[in-house]
């Protein structure tokens, strides 16, 4: 357990991380919240939270129901997820590293002291300073990039262009409530199709797709919801199937720089 990997967030750009720290022979344990919303599910581990686990390309995920069942998966050579949003069995565990994954845009309490080598994915943390590194996680020519000084890029609340579309091939709740899926991922909607019915105190609210396309991403039937969260990913290439079961480019290079990263601070300390 000395080259204990320890992921915080479960969700589809983590599972990139995730994936390829496995693949680079690291035990990796997963620490996620009671109730992830990733909207690509077919491709996030935090999946296994709801099912017991998840398989992802060719890798299986394995929820823990405690810090010594997690120890119990890892010494077996299990891919493991533990809930636990507060990182608390981080000291317990003495992982190598702690690459925070959760992406939301700020610090939720990831610090240099919980491990010999921290990395952080996107806005939100000081390299040197919150972290070892910090991962660029914006699209354009510096992605994946390691900084070992400074912050990411600031978030846009634009995603990056697909086919010439941007900011409509996210969708947002359009009210609070409880979300009933009309549709399921790997559909083809055209737009102002009903995708989603959110359930309110006054009435039901429909979801209607934002362009033609391929539904990539939906969150779970029946989670609740609040106006303007992220709900849906639709991809306007029809013809790009296959995406909905993998890891994604984006996920893939930012995987690299955290790999970088980890390797390069295993060396400089002697580990």
């Amino acid at each position: 357990m000395e080259n204990l990997m320890i992921v915080r967030g479960g969700g589809d750009l983590a599972t990139g991380t995730i994936y390829k720290l496995k693949k680079c022979g690291f035990p990796v344990l997963v620490l996620e919240t009671e109730s992830p919303s990733a909207i690509r599910r077919n491709v996030a581990f935090s999946e296994a939270v709801y099912e017991g686990q998840q398989t992802v390309e060719d890798m299986t995920c394995y929820m823990a129901g405690s810090v010594a069942e997690a120890e119990n998966f890892l010494s077996e050579g299990k891919l493991t997820l533990l809930v636990d949003s507060a990182g608390a069995s981080i000291a317990a565990l003495k992982p190598l590293a702690v690459v925070d994954a959760i992406l939301a845009k700020k610090n939720l309490g990831t610090h240099k002291a919980m491990a010999p080598i921290t990395v952080a994915l996107g806005p939100g943390f000081e390299a040197g300073c919150d972290v070892n590194a910090v991962i660029e996680t914006k699209r354009g020519h510096n992605l994946g990039k390691v900084l070992w000084s400074g912050t990411a890029a600031p978030n846009t609340g634009v995603p990056g262009i697909i086919a010439g579309f941007g900011k409509e091939r996210v969708m947002h709740c359009p009210a609070e409530g409880i979300l009933h899926n009309v549709k399921k991922i790997t559909d083809t909607v055209v737009k102002g199709e009903v995708i989603a019915v959110v359930e309110t105190e006054s009435g039901n609210v429909p979801v209607e797709a934002s362009l033609d396309g391929l539904l990539r991403g939906l969150i779970r039937d029946g989670y609740p919801v609040t106006e303007g969260f992220k709900i849906a990913d639709i991809d306007p290439r029809m013809d790009e199937y296959e995406n909905c079961f993998t890891i994604s480019d984006k996920a893939r290079c930012i995987a690299g720089g955290v790999v970088e990263a980890i390797f390069h601070e295993k060396g400089r300390l002697g580990l």
